[in-house]
């Protein structure tokens, strides 16, 4: 890895930067290079003078997650702002080229799970700026405080190649302009007391990688039906501080992150306004539990995304342990959907043999980041107590929930035993083992699409095709000996012969028996 340095004028610099050490830093698989200084004293700076740094350099293959550039900033700057570029030349057929990302700590440091953290924007912007009063999309306001900072370079892929890259840093100099009190969004809307209520919490605006703004999204959520939203930007909490004036008696907004690691992506649904969860390990480093116990001490719910997504670092290889919920139905629904399906029954199947009460419940999300990406498709409908952060969290938790394609589709799943027994979704018929039960289905919504009841055996019922007008029901007889569980799935016609269609809707399962 090497490094030249130069300044505005991109004449050589002359301090013997190009042959900086690195040395590891607390952070696992990182390095830091040696410091960036400016010559002016801060002290002597005109209001609105400016000096500029530029830094070249390259990145062999096998770079560490995490390389991090000081930058020794003196008194009285205003703004700091970092543009960069890096070369993509061509590669083989199969071969990964270059991504770089890029972000900034404050001088309080790049210790994992520290204060120091400013923002990040990934791949998504070629420059930022962070001064007291504004900030770039991704990134905190607040003052620009003397000290050493870091930006921070992730290089996420690399080229055999290499990877060359430029870093123009640029100070101003002046005093700050006036630091802004971030207002949040309410933890309660009206709501229609205890009643099923339309989520997506999974969604992205420019804050992170996204292209919409917050307005377009809530506006989008409106029109989708939806009760409540989440918050999910990319390794940031920058956009908690924009929602406010957004949410009303008809959306409730939660405010979370997607912590995206290099072995997959884990949303923080619902903390608390202004929690930033770090990101920067992988399985190996073993830390995974250690933030999973942040997002809840924040208030959070731990719900891994997508987990058999095949984008790098996406596939989640963390493992389920400390899951509240899995995303299993990303976006339009696909095979990497029908996998997550097929490994969450997986666990369902190991819940009941083990036989545990915390089984993991499932969840939908459109992952909405640009149009054409529709919002609340699909969307997770729950029934909570009322339309409030902690309502809508305990009754994920508690898996009394279903995931539709849209706010068409609406379903019923209940099991009722001889005696008047009766248990609807996410909860337990309590039964004898040879009590006969009763599950049935309603739909609306849902024309030409199939019904099918799943067991811990497997799928043991389908309906005929519902009418064209979309609403039908069916029902289906069986004991808690035969079926330790019966969750619903609502399908369109097969697309292949021979395998299931597309999902309508899903349902989490209800457990029969006593347990």
């Amino acid at each position: 890895m090497c490094d030249e340095h130069s300044d505005g004028s991109d004449g050589r610099d002359g301090n013997g930067l190009g042959r900086r050490a690195l040395f590891v830093t607390s952070a696992a698989a990182a390095l830091t290079l040696g410091s960036v200084t400016f010559g002016t004293s801060g002290v002597e700076a005109a209001d609105g003078k400016q000096e500029t740094k530029t830094i070249r350099g390259t990145l062999p293959t096998g770079s560490p997650d995490f390389v991090y550039l000081p930058i020794e900033v003196p008194s009285r700057v205003r703004e700091l702002k970092v543009a960069y570029t890096y070369e993509r030349p061509p590669v083989p057929a199969g071969t990964a080229g270059n991504a770089l990302d890029i972000g900034v700590f404050d001088e309080r440091g790049t210790d994992l799970g520290g204060k120091g953290f400013r923002g990040w924007s990934g791949g998504a912007r070629t420059e930022f700026f962070v001064r007291a009063d504004d900030a770039t999309p991704g990134y905190i306001p607040g003052p620009v405080r003397p000290g050493t900072w870091h930006i921070a370079l992730g290089p996420y892929t690399v080229a055999p190649q290499g990877l060359p890259y430029e870093i123009t840093i640029t100070l101003t100099y002046g005093a700050p302009g006036k630091q802004v009190k971030p207002v949040y969004p309410p933890e309660r809307a009206k709501g229609r007391g205890r009643a099923w209520y339309r989520g997506d919490c999974h969604l992205h605006t420019w804050y992170s990688d996204g292209r919409r703004t917050p307005a377009e999204i809530t506006a989008l959520a409106r029109a989708a039906g939806l009760d409540f939203i989440n918050s999910s930007e990319h390794n940031t909490q920058s956009s908690h501080a924009h929602w406010a004036e957004l949410a009303g008696d008809d959306l409730l907004i939660l405010l979370g992150e997607e912590v995206t690691t290099r072995n997959g992506h884990v949303l923080a649904l619902g903390t608390e306004p202004g929690t930033f969860i770090d990101w920067r390990y992988r399985a190996r480093d073993n830390r995974f539990g250690k933030y999973a116990r942040e997002i809840r001490r924040a208030g959070g719910l731990v719900v891994p995304a997508h987990p058999h997504a095949t984008c790098i670092g996406c596939n989640w290889k963390f493992g389920f342990g400390e899951a509240d919920a899995v995303e299993v139905w990303n976006g339009a629904y696909s095979p990497e959907d029908e996998v997550a399906l097929a490994d969450w029954d997986g666990m369902l199947v190991a819940a009941v043999r083990e036989g545990r009460r915390d089984w993991i419940p499932a969840m939908g999300n459109s992952d909405a980041h640009r149009d054409p990406d529709p919002v609340g498709r699909p969307q997770t409908v729950v029934l909570a107590d009322d339309l409030t952060r902690e309502a809508i969290q305990e009754g994920l938790r508690a898996g009394r929930s279903y995931v539709a394609e849209s706010k068409d589709v609406s379903v019923t799943f209940t099991a009722s035993g001889p005696r008047g027994e009766h248990a609807g979704i996410g909860e337990r018929l309590k039964v004898a083992a040879d009590t006969p039960v009763t599950v049935r289905l309603e739909a609306t919504g849902a024309p030409d699409c199939t019904i099918r009841f799943v067991t811990d055996q497997g799928v043991l019922f389908t309906s005929p095709a519902l009418p064209a007008s979309g609403t039908g029901s069916a029902e289906w007889r069986t004991t808690a000996s035969y079926a330790a569980y019966v969750r619903a799935e609502v399908r369109h016609p097969p697309v292949i012969p021979g395998f299931p269609g597309p999902m309508a809707a899903f349902t989490n399962p209800i457990f029969l028996g006593r347990g």
